[in-house]
C-alpha cells in the first residue's frame, strides 16, 4: 500500500523536475511571450510545491504564503502581458 506521504513526495519530485524544465524554457525561450508563459508556469509550480509542503508538514500557515505567491504571480503575468500588448502597438 502506497502511503499518502510517499505520494506527496512523489508529486514534489515531479513538480521539481517540471520546475527545472520551466527554468530552462525561461532561459532559452525564443521570444518574450514564451518566457512569460514559462514565468507563469514557474509561479504555478512554486505555489503547488508550497501547498504540498504545507500538507506534508501539516503547516496551514504555509498556505498563506502559497496564496500570496499565486496572487503575485498572476499580477506579474498580467503586467508582462500588458507590457507586451503595448509594445506591439507602437
Amino acid at each position: 500500500m502506497i502511503s499518502f506521504d510517499f505520494l506527496i513526495d512523489l508529486l514534489l519530485g515531479v513538480l521539481t523536475v517540471s520546475l527545472a524544465l520551466g527554468f530552462i524554457r525561461l532561459k532559452r525561450g525564443p521570444d518574450v511571450p514564451n518566457r512569460t508563459v514559462a514565468f507563469d508556469l514557474i509561479t504555478l509550480h512554486a505555489v503547488g510545491m508550497v501547498a504540498l509542503i504545507a500538507i506534508r508538514h501539516q503547516a496551514p500557515m504555509l498556505l498563506d504564503i502559497a496564496l500570496v505567491a499565486a496572487v503575485l504571480g498572476f499580477l506579474g503575468t498580467m503586467l508582462l502581458a500588458r507590457y507586451l500588448e503595448e509594445s506591439d502597438e507602437k
